[in-house]
């Protein structure tokens, strides 16, 4: 069961099929210029709940952890674009500041796998989803908007996923 607080939400996930129906959920609310900024350690569900998100949002396409490629491209049948970038190997927010963020978000949305190394980087305004190894098939989520944007996606997503 869900737990909210102010406008921020926390959940516990019991399996991989969970959290991308959870990512999927969210998905299909992103707008472009939307940025969800995810952290945790290795194995936390990161790259599973991205799944769900990139389903959910309409793309087709395979998904997979851009570690070495640093962002990979989900398209929609109608253009828009889904960029999912991997910070993991960026020593800092001026190495993602190459990768020219605002055109990203001009034609879509962002997803940032471990977001925390390059938070200065990223807009101020973006959902947080930490994420977090519980047990073998249990990740917890802790879902934080920051600024107007956020707050509405995360107020847009309790609602969808869990009724309130």
């Amino acid at each position: 069961m869900p737990t909210y607080s102010g406008s921020g939400l926390e959940f516990i996930s019991r399996a991989p099929e969970q959290t991308r129906r959870l990512g999927q959920r969210l998905g299909s609310l992103l707008a472009p210029g939307d940025v969800l900024a995810l952290s945790g350690d290795l194995g936390a569900g990161k790259t599973t709940l991205v799944q769900g998100i990139a389903q959910g949002w309409g793309s087709t396409d395979a998904v997979s952890s851009p570690t070495f490629v640093l962002v990979n491209v989900y398209r929609r049948p109608d253009g828009s674009l889904l960029h999912h970038m991997d910070a993991y190997r960026m020593q800092n927010a001026l190495e993602a500041e190459d990768l020219d963020i605002e055109e990203m978000l001009a034609g879509g949305a962002l997803l940032v796998e471990w977001a925390e190394r390059i938070q200065a980087a990223l807009p101020k305004d973006c959902l947080h989803v930490d994420m977090a190894w519980v047990a073998d098939e249990q990740r917890s989520m802790k879902f934080t908007p920051i600024g107007k944007r956020a707050e509405e996606l995360a107020k847009e997503f309790k609602k969808l996923a869990f009724g309130g």
